[in-house]
């Protein structure tokens, strides 16, 4: 009952834990050696992202992160407005800026300690079949090696071509044309450390944008918005790149800690499930950054096909199960998708109305706070809501409202995230994740299924004679009344269906 989890990325080790943690054996395969511990590549972990780690043993990343409560945003030299980010009723900061790099180092040091995860690193995918089972061709330094298990996870990354080719996907969607330079630097900026700035059209780069992100040990991370035949090493030896940080920091010391370009796409693959594979990570989506949009995605992808693939392995459910692991986070990587290509178009305006239009947004927002919402500096990572998808029964008491506004969180309810609130048993977060659980109002007991008990109103809104079913990875899977006689409420998962025939009113509760 082995899955093979190909890429030892952020994605692909958050999926092999949370298998093990489920008891599934895994086979993680990585092609490099070793890792690069340079660069602060994916930095900014969103509170439900950091939720999941902690669940594993990773509650230090929380610690060590530099936690950020303010987003403001600038046009040319003037703050537009600052947004603060919602407490959403956790202990857990909204967001914080921690490196990839330590991200990756205290995920290894899990894995070492989990017998269930193997890892063979060196391995390069040369193929992937299907032959009643996943067989994954590898080449390392020691010749050809075959993997064999019942299914994968591949988290290969943006250059998983050949696992995609394999599968027939490819990353349909467009590059944008514009390059983006990311300097992290290391400097004494006070004032700077618990804010992310955003600069639309600043004095020091003039017709593009700038984004600055504190980060821990005093260094912060620049990306500049620069033209497509922007050249860095002509800038580093010419004295420009000097140039471009001290317009930002002013005469005062700092080192450059590392530097790079990239090109920003918006891409998805057609199928994240393809037989006994389901794609995770950039391996299935690309997003431009702004929000925060990709690890943070990557990693609910793997909490997602990690649940569903363990209850079909150890029975408890019908492999149509993973039908609703493409359901529902193409769904959510189709939403990234929007979300991100509506920033970047506002960013770098395709045409003379976007800019026109751009122009015009900006130049009211600083004086009318009704604008502010139509500035799109990136609507920062949320979690995405299975309000449709056929895990979920609607609740007509709590109709799905659509995307909450900027900086709000929805109504709990069907589709929704837990709140991550604490009762006297623990935080309902870790005891979703301990499998199907049933929240009862006073006065509503469950016989044969795991319950806890959660007062009329509190942080859930729950109202007298309720039960909430709640998945195990803490999504609210259908909020069940007195003698409701629904039957279908997780297709396929074998002992759920029957929980509503286990509620029964045990007081004087009432609908």
């Amino acid at each position: 009952m082995t899955v093979a989890v190909l890429g030892s990325g952020p994605v692909g080790q958050t999926a092999a834990l949370l298998l093990a943690r489920w008891g599934v054996p895994v086979v993680l395969v990585d092609e490099h050696e070793v890792r690069d511990p340079v660069g602060s590549k994916a930095i900014c972990q969103q509170r439900d992202t950091l939720d999941v780690w902690a669940s594993l043993g990773a509650g230090c990343l929380a610690e060590e992160g530099l936690t950020w409560t303010t987003a403001r945003t600038f046009h040319h030299d003037t703050e537009l407005f600052s947004l603060k980010l919602p407490d959403g009723g956790s202990a857990l900061p909204p967001f914080v800026n921690i490196s990839q790099a330590r991200v990756e180092e205290v995920l290894d040091e899990l894995i070492a300690a989990q017998p269930l995860i193997d890892v063979r690193r060196g391995h390069r995918v040369t193929g992937v079949t299907q032959p009643g089972c996943v067989v994954v061709e590898c080449e390392t330094r020691d010749g050809p090696r075959r993997i064999e298990a019942e299914y994968a996870i591949a988290c290969a990354g943006s250059r998983g071509d050949t696992v995609r080719r394999a599968l027939g996907q490819h990353l349909g969607g467009f590059s944008f044309r514009d390059l983006f330079l990311i300097c992290d630097i290391r400097a004494d900026l006070p004032g700077w450390a618990a804010e992310r700035r955003f600069y639309f059209d600043p004095p020091w780069n003039p017709g593009r944008q700038v984004l600055i992100h504190p980060c821990p040990g005093s260094q912060f991370r620049i990306d500049w918005q620069v033209p497509d035949d922007y050249d860095l090493t002509a800038e580093e030896t010419g004295g420009a790149l000097d140039h471009r940080i001290r317009a930002i920091i002013g005469d005062r010391p700092y080192e450059v800690v590392w530097r790079s370009v990239y090109r920003f796409h918006t891409r998805l693959v057609d199928r994240m499930r393809v037989g006994r594979v389901l794609l995770a990570g950039d391996c299935a989506h690309l997003v431009a950054p702004f929000g925060a949009r990709g690890l943070n995605s990557g990693v609910a992808d793997a909490e997602n096909a990690a649940w569903k693939l363990a209850w079909v392995l150890r029975g408890q459910a019908d492999e149509d199960l993973l039908e609703s692991y493409h359901t529902e986070r193409h769904a959510a990587a189709t939403e990234n998708a929007a979300v991100t290509t509506a920033t970047m178009d506002f960013l770098v305006p395709q045409d003379d109305d976007q800019r026109e239009r751009r122009l015009d947004i900006l130049t009211r927002a600083a004086t009318d706070p009704a604008v502010h919402e139509q500035v799109d500096s990136g609507r920062l990572a949320e979690p995405f809501w299975y309000a449709d998808s056929p895990l979920t029964t609607p609740d007509p008491a709590r109709p799905h409202t659509g995307r909450p506004r900027r900086g709000t969180l929805p109504p709990p309810g069907p589709g929704v995230l837990l709140p991550d609130v604490t009762v006297e048993s623990g935080r309902l977060r870790d005891l979703a994740r301990q499998g199907f659980l049933l929240l009862t109002t006073p006065g509503v007991q469950a016989e044969g299924t795991r319950a806890v008990e959660i007062p009329v109103g509190g942080a859930l809104g729950a109202r007298p004679g309720e039960a909430w079913l709640v998945r195990p990875d803490a999504y609210v899977a259908a909020v069940l009344r007195v003698a409701d006689q629904r039957a279908h409420l997780v297709p396929g998962v074998r002992g759920v269906t029957r929980v509503v025939d286990d509620v029964r009113d045990r007081a004087d509760a009432t609908e």
